[in-house]
């Protein structure tokens, strides 16, 4: 004989729709708050709860399990990093990404960590994780390079132009890696400066004037 609760689970439809899109973003916020601060491991539906004010018998209705939670925060929460720099020159523009890798405190990167490892063992995690943080990035910083190679500043044959991306977004994650912290303000820029720049046979160090965002997204 079915239990006092089960008539309710099966039937989500319903209940699905008092979820509002604001309170739903309200709850990936906390996910991926409670993500950062102590891992994917140490993430339980019951402190998501806590934490919203909002049932856990609701999350589960709504989401089923804590990697479809998980993947719906990260997509629901789809930030395009980088998307709107374009200052007129290379140096400007990774520059300006290192200004918004300093705005964010860190964020962004730790939530990568806090992810890496059970990404690799959930596919449609290791996928939400791909497509929302670091796809969108890679192609920024690639839609930087080919502005770059268009006005003729860097040399289309220039093998390093294959590999500014991997070289920013590694120096994020890397940090963390190898020294137990965050990169902190600046270091992203010292990074540029010292290796990506050069190897690109552009000058070291900071454009001329302070980089600003506008113009055109990706």
């Amino acid at each position: 004989m079915p239990s006092p609760g089960s008539a309710q689970e099966s039937a989500p439809t319903s209940r699905r729709s008092k979820i509002t899109p604001e309170r739903a973003q309200e709850l990936y916020t906390a996910v991926l708050e409670l993500l950062r601060e102590s891992g994917y491991d140490s993430l339980t539906m019951e402190g998501v709860a806590s934490r919203t004010r909002c049932g856990k018998s609701t999350l589960y209705r709504q989401w089923g399990s804590k990697p479809e939670l998980v993947v719906a925060a990260l997509n629901g929460t789809r930030r395009t990093l980088f998307s709107d720099i374009d200052t007129g020159s290379l140096s400007g523009d990774l520059h300006g990404a290192a200004q918004v890798v300093d705005a964010a405190s860190g964020k962004d990167t730790a939530l990568m960590h806090a992810l890496s490892h059970a990404a690799l063992q959930n596919p449609d995690l290791l996928c939400a994780l791909r497509s929302t943080l670091i796809a969108p990035a890679i192609a920024a910083i690639d839609a930087m390079v080919e502005r770059a190679v268009e006005r003729g500043e860097i040399d289309a044959e220039n093998p390093a132009a294959d590999y500014v991306a991997a070289q920013v977004i590694g120096a994020m994650r890397a940090r963390s890696l190898l020294e137990g912290r965050y990169p902190e303000d600046g270091f992203l820029a010292r990074f540029i400066e010292c290796a990506v720049l050069p190897a690109l046979g552009l000058p070291a160090g900071p454009p001329a004037s302070p980089p600003a965002s506008g113009g055109s997204g990706t």
